[in-house]
Parts: structure tokens; sequence; C-alpha cells
């Protein structure tokens, strides 16, 4: 299993060493192929690693950048993805940044699924870094339990980059990228805080743990791409 972790006391200072963390891969990948792609998850958890990130010092110029899922609503409306990147990442040095969002302007994600896969295809592949998140339900991306068409978007054989996701137990129908587009990535990381989160990880990383039931065992128990788990305890010293 690919799967590293670190760990950190501070639950303050994680958003900042993921930054600088990431922020190594992209220069990296800079220096080695002149450009670098980036996916990031949204939700409020990653602002303050967006506020970092931001002011790292990198080409951004250079890097572009996706969103791993998004709601189908308006780039400007509140639950927009998109607009929590505009607002607090593609802002500062980072506004240089060629960004590519996931909705479009159709009514809705299986409509859309065509404009976004050809709107994807400009950005460099493999990914460089996908940050991903996870919900207390073991999601990650748009990859909700239950939810229709799950199964077809974790298999690594279906080579389609994107998938329209209904979750029976979020709002919204959204657009997600699929676990074979997730994995299409040099690397993989993580960060959680919180013992709820940190309870599902451990469910989801054991060898039986089922990714129909925690789709971020998908990520977690594949082999191909390197994952980076940040996990906050207070209990390291």
């Amino acid at each position: 299993m690919a799967l590293f972790e670190r760990t950190l006391a501070d639950g303050d200072a994680l958003p900042a060493a993921v930054a600088a963390s990431v922020a190594d891969d992209l220069r990296a990948a800079i220096a080695q192929r002149s450009q670098a792609s980036l996916v990031v998850s949204g939700g409020r958890s990653p602002v303050p690693f967006f506020a970092a990130l931001r002011r790292a010092d990198v080409d951004w110029s250079r890097v572009w950048i996706t969103l791993a899922d998004e709601r189908w609503v308006p780039p400007s409306a509140a639950d927009s993805n998109e607009r929590l990147l505009r607002e607090h990442l593609l802002i500062d040095g980072a506004a240089a940044a060629r960004f590519i969002g996931l909705k479009s302007a159709f009514d809705t994600p299986e409509t859309g699924l065509a404009a976004t896969r050809a709107a994807l295809a400009a950005i460099p592949r493999p990914f460089d870094v996908v940050v991903l998140g996870m919900g207390e339900d073991g999601h990650t991306a748009s990859l909700f339990p239950g939810a229709a068409g799950l199964a077809q978007a974790l298999d690594v054989a279906n080579a389609d980059v994107v998938a329209a996701i209904t979750p029976l137990t979020a709002p919204h129908p959204r657009i997600t990228l699929t676990l074979a587009a997730l994995l299409d990535a040099r690397r993989i990381v993580l960060p959680l805080s919180g013992a709820a989160k940190l309870a599902v990880y451990r469910a989801a990383v054991a060898a039986d743990g089922d990714p129909l039931l925690r789709p971020i065992a998908a990520v977690l128990q594949q082999r191909r791409v390197p994952v980076e788990v940040w996990i906050v305890d207070p209990a390291v010293v």
C-alpha cells in the first residue's frame, strides 16, 4: 500500500505544513516539466490551507488548478466550490494560475459531462498533486456512499474523468472526478483532523474496508499512487 502518515500535535500548524508540502511538489514539477497541475477540494475546511498556499513562492503562471468536485450551482452561488477558490486561493500570487472549473452552462451534471470533460483535457496529466478531503461518512470528492453511479465512478477500469453524482445525504447534484482520474496523479494528499474523521480513516484503511460504504477506502487501499495522510494527534510530543 502506497500510504504514508505524517502526524502533527498542533492542528493550527496543519494548513501551513500541508501548503508547504504541496508548494514543494509544484516547484519540483515546474523545474522538471515547466508546468504543474493541482487538484484541490472544496468545503470550508481547506480555507486556511488555501490562505497559506496562495502566498507560497511558486511561479503560479505555470500552474493549472482544478477541483476534485463541484456542486451543480452557478459559480456565483454561496455553495459553489469555484467561488470558494476564487475568494480564498486564486488571489495574491496565485491569481496568475490557470483555473479550469467543473461547472458549465448546462442544466444538469449529466448534460454537462461532455463540456467538463473537454475543459479538463487542457490540464497536464498526470496531476502533480491531488489534495482531497474526507467527510465523516467516508466520502471524498463527491463520491458519496449510497449514491447512484458510485460503483461505476469507483471503477478504475472506467476511463472517464468525470461522473454525475446526486448524494443521498448532501444538497445539490454534483459533478466529480472519478477514481480513475484522481489516481492519475503523482501524489495524493489527505489532511485529517478530529477524532471522528480519524476513526473513519482507520476503518477505511483496514483490509476489509468497503469502498462502497466508505469511498475514501478506494483511495487509501490502492497501490498505484502514493497517498500522504496528515493527521492531527495532540498526544504527539
